[in-house]
């Protein structure tokens, strides 16, 4: 039997997130999600957007999204796109 592993990076380059939650945020709170745009739909969502560097921040975000008491819809990676690409590496 063969083990494949898979390399570790140093410094990983962080992913783009979107965290979809039910209501919408309160201006107050958008210091707690500093880095992420904030989107408040039409339809009563706020969308979380932008680079969280490893599954630790990411978890420190939801953290903080139930601390808030906002009710979690998704959370999706998206694909850097020809504009994001600079986003990401800031």
């Amino acid at each position: 039997m063969s083990e494949t592993s898979t390399p570790i990076k140093a410094h990983p380059e962080p992913e783009l997130y979107e965290i979809r939650v039910r209501g919408h945020l309160d201006a107050r709170w958008a210091s707690k999600f500093d880095g992420l745009t904030i989107t408040l739909e039409d339809a009563g969502d706020t969308l979380l957007t932008g680079p969280v560097i490893d599954q630790a921040a990411l978890h420190g975000l939801l953290k903080k999204v139930r601390d808030l008491g906002l009710p979690l819809i998704s959370v999706s990676p998206l694909e850097p796109g020809p504009a994001d690409q600079s986003a990401v590496k800031q």
